[in-house]
């Protein structure tokens, strides 16, 4: 009762632009967490929250609040220094965990990869693994024990029992319009990810026109957030700071990205896709002792891709959760038609033509993302179902030039699509006269802890005083 009885004063302080005690939000996630607090209250402190923000360590009070509302997971002391995880802040054609997990289990690491599903035109690794029949995201503690034991790596939902507080506040942050705030998705992120006593974390903070972030200067301010309180928590924490104007990759969509990420798994794929992945594995077995340094962890995570035994457990990892053997091997080994045999098919499959001839200065992800959404790669709200073979391929790259008439998407759907789906498709195609300049680098930062030696060159050390509120 006095947790629910001084609510309204926490949020009276907080709208007020005062600093909250580390007691005051352990109050408020335990009257989260113990249905205490109303739902019109818990949104009205999110949104005080996002218009007033927090300082480091108010930030870092609420991810250790939210971390300890339900249980941690325990790990063998063998593994200690080993366990590793990833996490995006969402992308389009983002399959890089699909890829970077059984990598780094083939590189001797433990990863515990917990995930999530897309909403609005973001994707989501969930969905992209239950496009394979029969896998199962739904693991408790213990059968996550056992399939690091036996593979090394596997992908999971979050349980109910981890950080069940960040459960409700994620649900409604959406509904409040407070998605968006640092303190919140730095403490939504580190709650669960501490949740999993890990040794060493890498963030992909993605920005952009299709990502959380639209300028390179917030994307920082939010990495400069995740890794001062990740290191905080005892995790060693880095960040990439990556480029989300165009899909990664070639494939937007949940079987078609199963399908690319394999190619990945083969040492082939697409080009970006495979940088991105050997980036952030890099970081984490340096980070946990199993590379001299980034370029030594990159090189090694690159040949566990290109000498299979990235793919052996990746195939592993399925038949620990749930896909039967034979169909795991299939998909695994099979040729392109065979593992399209084992994904399955959309009804349609259709080629979008160039409507004028130019050169490709890029093809826009938001619009072909919201398009697919509404075919049905996504959802609007928590809840709803995926259509997991709908998707589309990029028959075109920038800096190519293109002439009337000729295909530059492949798109995969189940019904009929209008007329204005059709010139949002379009819209996404951006041609010019003259060939493009040369693009950006897709990975532009990497944000290390203060404690972090000096990695290679061009990369910036985080502040000591970032994020502290000092």
């Amino acid at each position: 009762m006095a947790a629910q009885a001084s609510l309204p004063t926490l949020i009276r302080k907080k709208r007020d632009g005062e600093r909250l005690e580390e007691d005051e939000i352990r109050s408020f996630v335990r009257g989260v967490t113990e249905g205490t607090a109303q739902e019109g209250q818990i949104g009205a402190m999110l949104m005080a929250i996002r218009l007033r923000g927090m300082d480091g360590g108010e930030t870092l009070a609420l991810a250790r609040a939210m971390a300890g509302s339900g249980r941690a997971l325990a790990w063998p002391q063998a593994w200690r220094g080993l366990l590793v995880d990833k996490h995006s802040t969402g992308g389009v054609g983002d399959k890089v965990s699909l890829a970077l997990a059984p990598a780094l289990a083939a590189c001797g690491c433990k990863v515990p990869m917990i995930s999530g599903r897309g909403l609005g035109h973001t994707g989501g690794t969930l969905d992209k693994l239950e496009a394979i029949p029969g896998f199962r995201v739904t693991q408790t503690p213990e059968q996550m024990r056992s399939i690091l034991e036996r593979v090394g790596c596997c992908i999971v939902g979050q349980s109910e029992e981890l950080a069940p507080a960040d459960r409700v506040l994620y649900g409604l942050r959406d509904v409040t319009a407070t998605v968006d705030s640092p303190p919140l998705v730095t403490a939504s992120i580190l709650s669960k990810k501490a949740a999993e006593q890990l040794s060493a974390l890498v963030l992909d903070v993605k920005f952009g026109s299709a990502a959380l972030c639209p300028t390179q200067d917030s994307a920082r301010e939010l990495a400069q957030s995740l890794v001062w309180v990740g290191e905080r928590l005892g995790i060693r924490t880095a960040a990439v700071l990556s480029r989300m104007d165009e899909p990664l990759g070639r494939c937007v969509g949940n079987s078609l990205e199963v399908l690319e990420a394999l190619e990945c798994l083969e040492g082939g794929g697409p080009p970006d896709l495979r940088e991105l992945v050997t980036a952030l594995g890099g970081l984490l077995l340096w980070h946990c002792g199993l590379a001299g340094g980034v370029p030594q962890g990159q090189e090694r995570l690159g040949r566990a891709l290109d000498d299979g035994s990235a793919l052996c457990a990746f195939e592993a990892m399925l038949g620990a959760q749930g896909v039967p053997p034979d169909t795991a091997h299939r998909l695994c080994t099979g040729t392109p038609e065979q593992r399209r045999g084992v994904l399955g098919q959309a009804s349609i499959v259709e080629e979008l033509p160039v409507l004028q001839g130019g050169w490709v200065q890029r093809v826009a992800a938001l619009p072909l993302a919201r398009v697919l959404q509404e075919l049905g790669t996504g959802r609007a709200r928590a809840g709803d179902a995926v259509k997991p073979r709908v998707g589309a391929e990029l028959l075109v790259a920038a800096g190519q030039r293109v002439r009337a008439g000729e295909p530059w998407l492949r798109l995969h759907h189940e019904g009929a699509l209008s007329g204005a789906a059709r010139r949002a498709l379009q819209g996404a195609l951006c041609l010019g006269p003259a060939p493009p300049p040369a693009p950006p680098p897709r990975l532009a930062e990497t944000v290390l802890g203060p404690g972090t030696p000096p990695g290679p060159p061009g990369t910036p050390e985080l502040p000591a005083s970032a994020g502290d509120g000092r």
